[in-house]
Formats: C-alpha cells, sequence, structure tokens
C-alpha cells in the first residue's frame, strides 16, 4: 500500500517537509494535539531533507512522549545571520523532567539543538542549521 504522506526527498521547502513528517505522528499520538506551524513557504530546508526529516522527527516523538493527555505544539523558524532556527516548543513537561536524546541525525548535520522551558509551561528546542551556501549542502 502506498504511503499518503509525502516523502521527505520530494519536499520542496522547511514547511511542507514539517507538515509531512508530524502528520503522522500526531495522527498516532494517542491524545489530541494542537499543531501550529510558522514557517515561511519560501523557506529551504537547510541540508540534506532525510536527515532534517529525521531529526525533526525524533524531537517531535520526545515533545509528543512529554504531552500523553495531549496538549499543543509550536514548530517556528526563522532565518539568522547564523543560519536556519526551527523551534518545536510543546505544552508538556518541563526540562528538568525530560530524557533529552540528541538525535544522530543532529551530528550528522553540525546542528546545535538548545533546550529551555517555556514561559507558559512546557520545552522548546531550539535547533541551529548552520548557514550553508546551496553548493555547501549535505548530498542526498
Amino acid at each position: 500500500m502506498a504511503s499518503r504522506w509525502m516523502d521527505p526527498k520530494s519536499c520542496r521547502n522547511l514547511a511542507v517537509l514539517v507538515e509531512s513528517v508530524t502528520a503522522p505522528l500526531l495522527i498516532e499520538h494517542p491524545a489530541a494535539v494542537c499543531l501550529e506551524m510558522d514557517i515561511d513557504v519560501e523557506m529551504p530546508i537547510p541540508c540534506d531533507n532525510q536527515r532534517a526529516a529525521d531529526l525533526i522527527i525524533a524531537l517531535c516523538t520526545q515533545a509528543l512522549t512529554a504531552m500523553p493527555d495531549g496538549g499543543d505544539l509550536l514548530i517556528t523558524a526563522v532565518e539568522t545571520a547564523r543560519g536556519i532556527e526551527l523551534e518545536i516548543a510543546d505544552s508538556g513537561t518541563d526540562v528538568s523532567t525530560r530524557e533529552r536524546h540528541l538525535p544522530i541525525a543532529a551530528a550528522a548535520i553540525q546542528a546545535d539543538l538548545t533546550w529551555q522551558n517555556c514561559p507558559q509551561g512546557g520545552v522548546a528546542v531550539t535547533i541551529l542549521f548552520p548557514g550553508q551556501s546551496a553548493s555547501g549542502r549535505l548530498a542526498a
């Protein structure tokens, strides 16, 4: 049976990639989670599509694990002088109660991850994808 979700390799921008990999996770989650995204549709995928997808899936899975009864998931992205910053914020438990696993995908693409408590509760993890020219992207 063919998947009804987009293959990460065919995504052409970060917004579509994030939506494509988070939708199945939200559908499979046992409780309702409200997803809010704020990502410019012109923002490029900052590295190899599959590695970016793997990293987003790993971090969203960690966020959903911290929200067994449901909650809110907010994913935003901005482009800065340092690179693209993608933030995944949730309304789950605070950072001191969580196991924070550093996904292998983060090391593979040299992304820096920072976890912090959100003022309204929950945790935000910010991924800094280092700035790279289009020719400097990792091979697919």
